[in-house]
């Protein structure tokens, strides 16, 4: 027997599970965290942890054709961080795993059939849904994707040590509106060159405004900056250069 799987109410519990199985000491083994102990949500709904031990090849095999990788188990696995990364600790896994799990419990009380499946990207973890009704798990402009990403990582910022920041979308909407957005700004920005004068955008989330500073940095004709109070903000795109007398004339009330 190569490799096994293994629970336990914690990660620790489950390796030592697994070393008994293999009978092997811990340096013997390679441990992927399959999904950490989850405490259930108002006392339900709990899980224990799972891990997945594989030999590690002798020392003295260094000529002996490398044995191909295990398998991962992605169906019998919850769609958790199904490999652990360097850039992910047990504390993240953990964090993120209990917010998987909340949102799969407000999507149920939601009554929305839906899919939550979770992979970790460069500098973040991915929380993507897909079902039938992406609608209303978008909302208008992102506004429900953007509401379950703040509660997703004020619950993952709940475990100490835990630095995973969550990311939610469904149908790559994402994507999708960081390019609407792109366009948005160069266009708008070309007219507020054109015109030499001031260009007010409709308010905006702040991630929103932030990718259209970000893309308008480039151009250092212009400049950017939000405009209002609360949440939703307007972002104004300024010629550089004109005076701040003609630009507050210019600039909305």
């Amino acid at each position: 027997m190569d490799a096994v799987e293994a629970d336990g109410s914690s990660i620790d519990e489950a390796i030592e599970s697994a070393l008994k199985l293999l009978g092997v000491t811990r340096d013997r083994v390679e441990i992927e965290i399959l999904n950490n102990a989850v405490r259930g949500l108002f006392g339900i709904g709990g899980r224990k942890a799972r891990v997945r031990a594989t030999l590690r090849a002798p020392i003295d095999a260094d000529h002996a054709p490398p044995s191909p990788p295990a398998r991962r188990e992605t169906a019998a696995a919850p769609p958790v961080a199904a490999r652990e990364t360097s850039a992910m600790t047990p504390d993240d896994h953990h964090a993120v795993d209990r917010a998987r799990h909340v949102l799969e419990e407000i999507l149920r009380h939601m009554d929305v059939q839906a899919t939550v499946n979770v992979r970790p990207e460069d500098g973040h973890v991915l929380f993507e849904l897909t079902g039938d009704a992406s609608g209303v798990l978008i909302g208008r402009r992102g506004q429900m994707l953007d509401a379950l990403e703040y509660l997703l990582n004020r619950i993952a910022a709940r475990d100490e040590g835990g630095s995973a920041r969550i990311v939610v979308d469904s149908e790559n909407y994402r994507t999708r509106r960081r390019a609407a957005l792109e366009e948005l700004a160069r266009r708008m920005g070309e007219q507020a060159k054109k015109k030499r004068k001031p260009v007010t955008l409709n308010p905006m989330s702040p991630r929103d405004r932030r990718i259209v500073h970000l893309i308008l940095q480039e151009d250092t004709s212009l400049v950017t900056k939000s405009s209002g109070k609360g949440y939703f903000r307007k972002l104004i795109i300024i010629p550089a250069g004109m005076s701040r007398h003609r630009r507050q004339a210019a600039e909305p009330e």
